[in-house]
């Protein structure tokens, strides 16, 4: 559903969690806070509010609507939006790898329903921070299945910010809603498994719109079908206006996250993109009075300070005794 540069070729570990499935542009290393410009910094802080805004618009969607049928209009929004890009240019939406668009578009689809139920159900803050695991996921993968980065650095920040995911679940499971918490945390990992497949689409030479083009496809067309079975309900007038606002604002923030990366170090961006969860924490309160317990917000800390360091470390020159 994302646009990233056409440069992208790689995905950092993101601090950035657009929506599931994105390409993330390559770091670049030895990146600090001083490196960014302030234009660069005030995109990715638009970025981060609209997609705090849009998964706002989510939770009031579905008091009325259930996932599924957010998820289709989202992705019936982007293939419009898309589709009408890739005609008006003259670029073709044909590709050579159609069973690989299709895998990565059901990994993608399914990470966005889990993630939007969440939302549903839990508070915004609390759901966003679960979504924000997938560099932990990634991390994770990377270094105790594939061993690309036996860092130790690396090993602390994941149990570190799963420490933090113990603590986020502490007030959830109090509450009864532990398949609500599951389903955040699941939407965490389908997201890692999305950007790795991402990733190896590009390496393919696959663009960056045309993938996002068959995620929205595939979402559209899997939840159109769900709903033919499951049913769905009429929409109404301000129902339509929420969920045109729910795709309205993800593109938005995709423009705005692209124009961050472009004209910024990639590590810091990503790292200044977990604002998400602090303007998502403050919406919550303002719109619902979400109030978390101390531990909780200790978790979240842990959560986002984590996912910084293992995107950090994961892209930096390997030290002594570090990767090979």
């Amino acid at each position: 559903m994302h646009a990233f540069p056409a440069r992208a070729t790689t995905i950092p570990l993101p601090g950035a969690r657009p929506e599931p499935g994105t390409p993330i542009p390559e770091p670049r290393f030895r990146t600090s806070i001083h490196d960014l410009r302030p234009v660069q910094s005030l995109w990715m802080l638009v970025a981060s509010l609209c997609f705090a805004l849009m998964g706002a618009l989510v939770k009031v969607a579905s008091a009325e609507y259930s996932a599924a049928q957010i998820v289709f209009f989202r992705g019936l929004f982007g293939v419009l939006a898309i589709g009408g890009f890739a005609l008006a240019s003259g670029r073709t939406l044909a590709t050579p790898v159609p069973r690989m668009h299709l895998t990565r578009g059901l990994v993608g689809f399914s990470a966005l329903v889990l993630w939007y139920q969440a939302i549903a159900s839990l508070p915004l803050a609390t759901a966003t921070t679960l979504n924000y695991t997938s560099p932990l996921f990634i991390a994770l993968f990377t270094f105790a299945v594939l061993r690309e980065r036996e860092d130790w650095r690396l090993g602390a920040a994941i149990l570190a910010g799963f420490a933090g995911v113990a603590l986020v679940l502490r007030p959830t499971v109090a509450a009864e809603s532990l398949a609500d918490g599951l389903f955040g945390l699941a939407s965490g990992a389908l997201s890692a498994a999305a950007y790795l497949q991402v990733r190896h689409l590009a390496r393919l030479g696959e663009p960056e719109w045309r993938i996002v083009f068959f995620f929205s496809l595939t979402m559209s067309v899997a939840t159109g079908l769900w709903m033919l079975v499951a049913g769905a309900q009429p929409l109404t007038p301000g129902g339509a206006a929420i969920l045109f606002g729910v795709g309205l604002l993800a593109t938005l923030a995709q423009l705005a996250l692209t124009r961050a990366y472009a004209r910024g170090r990639t590590l810091a961006a990503s790292s200044l993109a977990y604002a998400t969860v602090a303007f998502a924490a403050v919406i919550g309160w303002i719109a619902w009075d979400d109030t978390l317990g101390f531990g909780a917000w200790i978790g979240i800390a842990l959560v986002v300070a984590s996912g910084v360091a293992a995107t950090v470390v994961s892209a930096a020159p390997a030290r002594g005794g570090g990767a090979p």
